[in-house]
């Protein structure tokens, strides 16, 4: 992996930032545009992508972007190749499209699903020693076993909708799994890829 890339990664991060505020500031006329619908949603393609950006209230948008720039600081310490960056693009829509096999999401919206599915996509990378850090596979796996144990707890692709009294909204814990699923598939490729093994720090 090139490290001088991890500049896309941090990009990323920050287009998903950016765009969530500007979503937030824009009213919610636009964010009724943006937002991933299961029915009807071929009509609209583009909000496989945009729904991420959608927040229902500033306290979900705030823990998000919390959680956005832990992701952020993840990779400016790890330094992911573009390889990685594409794949988490990839795997953007995936978790969206994914929601499908619950017939009870009928709209999902936020940035959730998509930061559960760059955290174990980073988190095989490390596990399988494509990262050079001291004692990668412990790390690697340890934040493997705390994200799959949340999803876990979760229950969410049996519970798929839970209500967030602090929140005030509904949490579509399905796109926790359909992120995690796609993290860990999406990371596994990556780490197949030719030229992916790199030597493990000293």
């Amino acid at each position: 992996m090139t490290r001088g890339r991890h500049w896309l990664w941090l990009w990323l991060c920050g287009l998903h930032a950016a765009l969530s505020l500007l979503v937030a500031w824009s009213g919610p006329d636009v964010a009724q545009a943006l937002t991933w619908r299961s029915t009807g949603w071929w009509s609209h393609p583009w909000t496989i992508w945009t729904s991420a950006w959608v927040h229902l209230n500033p306290a979900h948008l705030i823990s998000n972007l919390l959680a956005m720039g832990g992701v952020a600081a993840v990779g400016w310490v790890l330094r992911p190749d573009a390889r990685c960056t594409m794949a988490w693009l990839l795997a953007w829509p995936l978790t969206q499209i994914s929601l499908l096999c619950w017939p009870q999401v009928g709209h999902a919206v936020g940035l959730s699903g998509l930061m559960h599915a760059g955290t174990l996509l980073l988190a095989v990378q490390i596990a399988l020693a494509r990262i050079p850090i001291r004692g990668a596979r412990f790390w690697g796996l340890l934040l493997i076993w705390g994200v799959l144990t949340k999803v876990v707890l979760e229950r969410g692709w049996s519970h798929p909708l839970v209500w967030d009294a602090g929140q005030q909204l509904w949490v579509v814990q399905a796109a926790h799994v359909t992120g995690a699923f796609w993290g860990v598939v999406l990371g596994l490729m990556v780490a197949a890829l030719p030229g992916a093994r790199r030597a493990t720090a000293r």
